[in-house]
């Protein structure tokens, strides 16, 4: 049984999880996807980068309404990333009302098993937690 992370910028294999950015080294701009020129300075030397596993909300919405299969409602946030760095995520392991995410609430990164194929391959995701 092999884990396969669901986007590349998930590491699962390097100890504990964590994200891993592009940074550019002319301006220090982080990308998530592979780039062939720095949009903020033009470079075109990039590094791999481990971000931090935890950050804060900048801004969040409780979404309502999804598509057959997904359950409603979950909370998809901005996490500005301690260190540097943002990312889109959903916050998890906490109900999705106003009154348990609020903007600068400190969360952690998560991992969970998302499904497994007919080979037992697993499929995981991540998320953020609030921090206790």
């Amino acid at each position: 049984m092999a884990q396969i992370a669901i986007v590349d910028y998930l590491v699962i294999d390097d100890g504990a999880p964590h994200l891993r950015a592009w940074e550019s080294v002319d301006s220090g701009a982080l990308y998530f996807d592979r780039r062939n020129a720095d949009a903020n300075g033009g470079g075109t030397e990039f590094k791999p980068r481990k971000l931090e596993a935890t950050g804060t909300v900048r801004s969040f919405t409780i979404v309502e309404r999804g598509v057959p299969g997904v359950p409603v409602p979950y909370t998809s946030a901005l996490i500005d990333l301690d260190g540097g760095g943002c990312v889109k995520a959903n916050v998890v392991n906490t109900p999705a009302t106003p009154n348990d995410i609020s903007l600068g609430m400190r969360v952690q990164l998560t991992t969970w098993v998302a499904g497994t194929d007919d080979d037992g391959n697993e499929a995981v995701c991540f998320g953020y937690e609030p921090i206790a």
